[in-house]
């Protein structure tokens, strides 16, 4: 048996380098962006460990387990540990963190080496702990505190590296989080009240199965729904997203949008699906409904945008809508797309956002109508953001292909009016990234193009290892698979649903009788 602390170790690293970071004396404050990218990549390391170290075999529900007391007289335990579903987020996270630093090497100009500089990049090692908190505590309270505390980093790094709106942007993001987190914390005692109780009260493990009153089961279900989605985020809850991420700097708004949302999603299979299975059957017609709204009322509102960031940022809330659909299928297909698509969505994002933002930093404005005939001049830079915003419609040979096909196939084998209607939004999808490219990238060169450098050195580290990815997903998710399938067959089976039988034509019945 493996004692070794994975998770905690995964965690603790930079935290640690933030600390490291934080205290950098004024001499040596120019250091703070490298040491930040080192401690990243340890993590990164570490985390690829940690995943060597999961047996797709196992019966468990979680593996690298951990378990100590924190507040017995609360029922509060320091309590980690991964399924397939939470181990793929953790090493989504853990990739993506150094890929946001690098990218993040001049996004303060004319301020390197100062504090507001090493403030930053501490700021985003903070996060990164949270962020495998999160996707690791097996302790219904621990989750809800590194849920909760996700939102200071992030507060800040949008209230003061942001952009002319960025204290409306941060003040936005923070309400509706703050609001989401205090329904959720009412459903955290509403759940504890329900359970055993003991100095483990708040494990999952414990509060899975328990028998409650159909009223309320349902009434805790809405508490943690309501959270989730306003994280995730879903319509009609979404307002919050399209100003925090044009806001925010690029690095922050990757991490935002690619990981810290996929709690939202990720909440709902651990905690609204395991916790509350009558309720969230009782649930899923109209959180199916919401879903097809949202990937068609975030696609229309993309192919409107003139704003680059705000584009992106909407295609985010009806790719959101594609995974809570997997997820309500309660299909294994739709289960298991709906996870592949949180981590080909998360690499998917970081492309778009990060490669947008060297085109900005290259003309200074976020403005499409700004741009034209930069294939060009950035032949390179043209050619990764058309890849990446490939990836975001969903072409074969592209990992989101893959995650997208399971969940539409998933979500028909339960709900072919809703998979029918879904797929709208995959011709939308064509229609807002082919025509952002189109207006941006084609036509007559503007004369402040011309002599535009291509992509550099240290921006080649951000591009050549998200597009690996997106090959290596499209081509080849069955190793992915392999760690999420048994944590989706899990999670249905708590829920008490089998994948529907497959429906036989009766001339075909008919003839295999003859």
């Amino acid at each position: 048996m493996n004692t070794l602390p994975w998770l905690t170790i995964i965690g603790l690293i930079p935290l640690v380098g933030a600390v490291v970071v934080w205290l950098l004396p004024t001499a040596l404050a120019g250091l703070a962006k490298h040491l930040a990218v080192g401690f990243s990549v340890v993590t990164l390391l570490i985390s690829i460990g940690a995943a060597l170290q999961f047996e797709t075999s196992s019966t468990q529900q979680f593996q690298l387990v951990e378990q100590h007391q924190w507040i017995p007289q609360f029922g509060v335990s320091y309590a980690l540990g991964v399924d397939g579903i939470a181990l793929a987020l953790i090493v989504m996270s853990t990739i993506l963190t150094p890929i946001c630093l690098i990218a993040a090497w001049r996004d303060l100009p004319g301020e390197e080496g100062s504090p507001r500089e090493k403030n930053y990049f501490a700021l985003m090692l903070v996060l990164e702990t949270f962020m495998v908190g999160v996707f690791a505590a097996t302790d219904v309270f621990l989750f809800y505190v590194f849920f909760e505390a996700m939102l200071i980093p992030v507060y800040f790094l949008i209230g003061q590296y942001g952009g002319s709106r960025r204290q409306y942007a941060a003040m936005k993001f923070l309400l509706f989080s703050l609001l989401g987190g205090f329904v959720m914390l009412a459903a955290v005692i509403g759940l504890y009240t329900q359970g055993p109780g003991g100095t483990d009260g708040f494990l999952i493990s414990r509060l899975t199965g328990l028998q409650m009153d159909g009223t309320t089961e349902r009434l805790l279900f809405l508490g943690f729904f309501f959270a989730f989605a306003v994280k995730a985020p879903m319509f009609p809850f979404h307002t919050w997203l399209p100003d925090a991420a044009s806001e925010a700097k690029p690095a922050t708004a990757t991490l935002l949008v690619g990981v810290l949302d996929k709690v939202g999603t990720y909440g709902m299979i651990r905690f609204c699906l395991q916790l509350f299975p009558e309720a969230s059957t009782w649930a899923t017609p109209v959180v199916i409904t919401l879903a097809v709204i949202s990937v068609l009322y975030g696609a229309l509102l993309a192919i409107g945008q003139t704003d680059i960031m705000r584009l992106i940022a909407y295609t985010s809330i009806s790719h959101f809508g594609f995974i809570v659909l997997g997820i309500f299928a309660m299909t294994t297909t739709g289960g298991s797309g709906s996870t592949l698509y949180m981590v080909n969505h998360g690499f998917t994002t970081a492309a778009l956002f990060l490669f947008a933002a060297m085109l900005i930093q290259r003309r200074g404005s976020k403005r499409i109508a700004d741009y034209g005939g930069w294939q060009r001049v950035t032949p390179a830079l043209a050619g990764a953001f058309l890849i990446a915003g490939l990836s975001g419609l969903g072409l074969p040979g592209l990992g989101a292909f893959n995650a997208e096909f399971l969940t539409l196939v998933g979500t028909f084998q339960r709900y072919q009016v809703a998979a029918v209607v879904a797929t709208i939004g995959i011709i939308l999808a064509a229609l807002y990234i082919l025509l952002m490219y189109k207006r941006m990238m084609t036509g007559p060169v503007p004369e402040s193009a011309v002599g535009t450098p291509d992509l550099g050195a240290r921006e080649k580290w951000v591009v050549v290892p998200i597009i690996a990815l997106f090959l290596v997903l499209g081509f080849y998710p069955k190793p992915v698979l392999d760690i999420i399938n048994p944590a989706v067959r899990t999670t249905l089976t708590y829920v008490g649903v089998a994948d529907p039988a497959p429906v036989v034509p009766v001339a075909a019945a008919q003839g295999g009788s003859k």
